[in-house]
């Protein structure tokens, strides 16, 4: 993980804890990859499990979105079994998939200071299979 993207996992998490979401794990971690942010939204009671991607804002990927692939998404997806297995308390919330779609600049004249935009976030980006 690069300094980039873990501080881009961090302003996602800072914000969905403003939009009423509790932060369960951040950056968990399996033999079938990483999850970036898992949040429990209060409301709902939904466990979110959230794909965070930073780019800068010259990215080659749609700012990420097309890195989320369908090999991506079976790893997200057994990953996600794992954790629920290592959470069995949290076996009945509804599941669901986020991707956060992040961009960021430098500060002119600050080096390794960024200003990070949230680009899109996409609820339900794609569905257990």
């Amino acid at each position: 993980m690069n300094k980039i993207g873990e501080l881009g996992e961090k302003f996602v998490a800072q914000w969905l804890e403003t939009q009423g979401y509790q932060l369960y794990h951040h950056r968990w971690r399996c033999r079938w990859g990483e999850i970036d942010l898992i949040f429990l939204e209060k409301i709902t009671s939904i466990l979110v499990f959230v794909e965070v991607k930073t780019r800068s804002q010259k990215n080659w990927d749609a700012n990420g979105l097309l890195a989320i692939n369908h090999q991506k998404q079976h790893k997200l997806f057994l990953s996600a079994e794992l954790f629920l297995a290592e959470h069995p308390q949290l076996i009945n919330c509804p599941c669901r998939f986020d991707v956060a779609l992040v961009s960021y600049q430098q500060k002119i004249g600050q080096a390794n200071k960024f200003i990070f935009t949230l680009q899109d976030y996409i609820q339900a980006a794609f569905d257990f299979y």
